[in-house]
């Protein structure tokens, strides 16, 4: 289940201008005081000069920490697409069992996600279809979180299959094109990279293997500058012993073949936070059912109960 509260985003991106501005307003007036007082003090041209430059930095930074809220405002007015719609009802689960008011939410957020991140294909064509399947899996683990917006996030890229470590879609001597999707670092530092196959497989029916989540699950692990499977962002300090014993007690489970939890889960602990997500949005029932343990942490990490 989710809340029926609509998200305020007009008066929550309103008050944050509001703020910055506030605080632009402020560090204008003490600079043109402090201006001021020197250029009385010593009649110095020069201070003047510098006081009217330290102006216009202040306003461009202004501009640049703004820019996204105004852009954000002139969204919300902005009617979702009926064939996204469509689309997202017959493909995407989690948004199908949704109420009107929360598939409102999740419209504004797509349109929010659309617009600030780069989507696009590496030798393979890409269409709104796959630009809403990428939109829909970074919305999907933060819905309960209405305002997250993966600030370390800058693009997206898909390739035509999945790939090996030199990103080549074609199955090269000695190395298997396995990776169906990775979080990117070093010089691709907020970039996500998937396989456009692999990302469409995802969505379709009720399945445990949702690479789409899987990635953006990792993104939101190491929003806190760790990738260990503590989404510390969302997860209270106190409930961090408690789920890592629950993954323990899981992973002795899948070591005996005593789960039907993906064993790639197994790698490490982050890997089993993303692993153990993908079911948890994909099929919330069974795992309600067959981990009803594990099910109540992920629902108390992600503010959500889905089944």
């Amino acid at each position: 289940m989710h809340s029926d509260k609509q998200a305020d985003f007009t008066s929550y991106y309103q008050q944050v201008i509001k703020q910055q501005q506030k605080t632009a307003l402020l560090l204008a007036g003490g600079l043109m005081l402090f201006m001021l007082s020197i250029g009385i003090f010593s009649k110095a041209l020069p201070a003047f000069i510098l006081g009217a430059i330290g102006l216009l930095l202040i306003f461009m930074v202004y501009r640049h920490y703004t820019r996204k809220y105004f852009r954000r405002l002139a969204l919300i007015g902005k009617s979702f697409p009926d064939n996204w719609h469509q689309y997202l009802e017959s493909n995407a689960t989690f948004y199908a069992q949704l109420n009107q008011v929360q598939k409102q939410q999740f419209q504004t957020r797509v349109q929010f996600f659309l617009a600030e991140k780069k989507i696009e294909g590496i030798e393979t064509s890409i269409n709104d279809e796959i630009r809403l399947l990428v939109a829909a899996s970074a919305i999907i683990p933060t819905f309960a979180f209405p305002f997250y917006d993966y600030s370390n996030l800058r693009q997206v890229l898909l390739y035509s299959n999945s790939f090996n470590q030199s990103f080549d879609t074609e199955n090269a001597a000695g190395e298997n094109r396995n990776i169906a999707g990775m979080v990117g670092n070093g010089f691709l530092n907020g970039t996500l990279l998937l396989s456009k196959p692999d990302l469409v497989a995802g969505f379709k029916g009720k399945n445990l293997h949702n690479v789409g989540i899987h990635e953006f699950v990792h993104l939101l692990d190491m929003a806190d500058g760790a990738v260990d499977g503590l989404p510390e962002i969302f997860l209270a300090h106190s409930y961090a012993v408690p789920w890592l014993q629950v993954i323990q007690a899981e992973v002795r489970k899948i070591r005996k073949g005593k789960s039907d939890i993906n064993p790639y889960g197994l790698t490490n602990n982050a890997e089993f936070l993303a692993v153990v997500s993908e079911y948890f949005f994909d099929n919330p029932e069974k795992m309600e059912a067959a981990h009803p343990e594990l099910y109540q942490y992920l629902c108390t990490i992600f503010h959500q109960n889905p089944a």
